[in-house]
């Protein structure tokens, strides 16, 4: 197997654990508080990916801490606003709503480039509108607070994931990623001691749950993702990453015991297509790219 394939196999590992965070976290939920579960988690993957990546940790200068304070208490948000919404929305709807990432980026690169979106990302936000309607509204047209929540989440997720193609030009990006999380953890800490009672996991569910996000979901996650990245392409990695719905879906079913609705099928199906035609019209834009710029070259 080539090393590109290795690679995508890390991936599709990498994302299938980012499926099983959503049922964690419900789990998570039953005995701990919101901040208390994302100071918890964000802390020790801090505390392991720290201790793998030492070496690269003590070198970090004041633009890189900056710059991750900032994408540190996006993280947060995104975790927080994440298991809010899953107090009162299902793990299947969470998973397929905060994969609205995937459009809302190139929906945004519009904006800021100030070009209208392409024919493909229209279609794709048409899909996925259409299969957030279907998952989240009931008979009278009105919506979750829960799906509203994750929704704001995904927006927020987006930002982040806007600045971070900026902020990794100028930043080592390992340590870079490690101190985010370490700023998510005290982020959530803050408020922990604010508005809740900072408490330790006092069963074997719990534990699992925290131990699951922290270990598993978050440090292993974003060392396997980072090394990984190196050797395959942004087009594969974005269509791997549209099945972690699928994944959290998944999970919930077996763990959970969420059954699978028809609205499930219909507005899943619907989202996953519009993920996956913003991902392949970014694959042809990366192939015009390269090549013109062959052509350019070329006597």
């Amino acid at each position: 197997m080539s090393i590109q394939g290795k690679a995508n196999i890390l991936m599709v590992i990498v994302t299938m654990f980012w499926g099983l965070s959503y049922t964690f976290m419900v789990m998570g939920l039953e005995t701990l508080a919101v901040y208390n579960v994302v100071a918890l988690r964000c802390i020790i993957a801090f505390v392991i990916a720290g201790l793998i990546f030492y070496k690269r940790m003590s070198k970090v200068n004041g633009q890189t801490l900056k710059y991750a304070a900032i994408q540190g208490l996006l993280l947060f948000i995104v975790f927080a606003l994440s298991l809010f919404g899953l107090q009162s929305t299902s793990i299947s709807n969470a998973g397929f709503i905060l994969s609205l990432t995937v459009v809302l980026v190139p929906i945004f690169s519009s904006f800021i480039d100030k070009k209208l979106p392409s024919r493909a990302v229209s279609f794709a936000v048409i899909c996925t509108m259409i299969g957030i309607t279907v998952l989240t509204a009931n008979g009278s047209f009105t919506f979750q607070k829960g799906d509203i929540l994750v929704a704001i989440a995904a927006l927020c997720y987006s930002i982040y994931l806007l600045l971070n193609s900026s902020f990794t030009r100028n930043v080592e990006s390992i340590s870079y990623g490690i101190y985010q999380l370490g700023f998510a953890g005290l982020y959530a800490l803050i408020l922990t001691c604010l508005f809740e009672t900072p408490t330790l996991p006092h069963s074997p569910i719990s534990w699992m749950a925290i131990l699951g996000l922290g270990v598993i979901c978050s440090a292993f996650c974003f060392v396997g993702q980072t090394v990984a990245q190196q050797y395959t392409s942004a087009t594969h990695t974005g269509l791997i990453f549209s099945l972690e719905p699928i994944f959290a879906a998944m999970f919930a079913m077996l763990f959970i015991g969420e059954g699978l609705t028809m609205k499930l099928v219909i507005g899943g199906s619907f989202i996953l297509i519009g993920n996956v035609v913003a991902q392949l019209e970014h694959f042809h834009l990366l192939r015009f790219i390269k090549k013109e710029a062959h052509e350019k070259v070329m006597p």
